[in-house]
């Protein structure tokens, strides 16, 4: 069976709408929380911790961290919300889910960073500095293969991309941590490097379980 072909556009749209909406309705009670079998308990941000980041000091490092890793978190979650609707293996749907209740909130905590800091969020057709993608990012044609594959064919695709998409974010976290200023937007970057270090080695145990083929 072949699927609808998946665009990033679209569904990147949907999220950042959802995620600048958020980040402007002034309730930022839930948006600390990073749910998630990796992710543990504790709040990533609080309304003072977004608050203390937005008006501290910063540099382009730390703008950069957040004009990255919005687009970066939107493109897994969208592949969070394929894997819900055409992964087959049940571990895969619960790290799909894991995924994507740890990153909603950081998108808000990073766009609500943005606006503090008087600087443009980004749209859905922003890409990186210079036209060059950011790292781990998925092309427009592996986001398709990857809405038309069935079966164990897509848990392993799902799971190859993601593991290089958690890649990337690793390394984007890395350089905030050794050239950003701002503390909690440091702060973030470790726990971002640390969590998805973990669903790494989760995703790589999950890879070799699923039958190829």
């Amino acid at each position: 069976m072949r699927h609808p072909k998946w665009t990033s556009a679209a569904s990147t749209a949907l999220v950042l709408i959802s995620a600048v909406a958020l980040a402007g309705c002034g309730d930022d009670s839930d948006s600390g929380s990073m749910p998630g079998m990796n992710h543990g308990d504790k709040p990533a941000t609080s309304a003072t911790g977004t608050a203390s980041a937005s008006a501290g000091e910063h540099n382009d490092a730390d703008v950069d961290f957040a004009t990255h890793m919005i687009p970066h978190h939107q493109q897994a979650i969208q592949m969070a919300n394929m894997a819900g609707y055409l992964a087959t293996t049940a571990e895969v749907k619960k790290l799909a889910t894991s995924i994507k209740a740890a990153q909603d909130p950081e998108i808000k905590q990073l766009t609500a960073w943005l606006v503090g800091w008087g600087e443009p969020v980004p749209t859905p057709d922003h890409g990186g500095h210079g036209g060059e993608p950011m790292p781990g990012m998925m092309t427009e044609d592996e986001m398709s293969d990857l809405g038309n594959a069935d079966g164990s064919a897509f848990d392993r695709m799902w799971t190859q991309l993601m593991i290089k998409h958690h890649e990337g974010a690793v390394a984007m976290a890395k350089t905030e941590q050794s050239t950003g200023k701002n503390a909690t937007a440091i702060e973030l970057a470790k726990k971002i490097e640390t969590s998805q270090t973990k669903e790494i080695a989760t995703l790589k145990r999950l890879l070799g379980q699923i039958p190829a083929g």
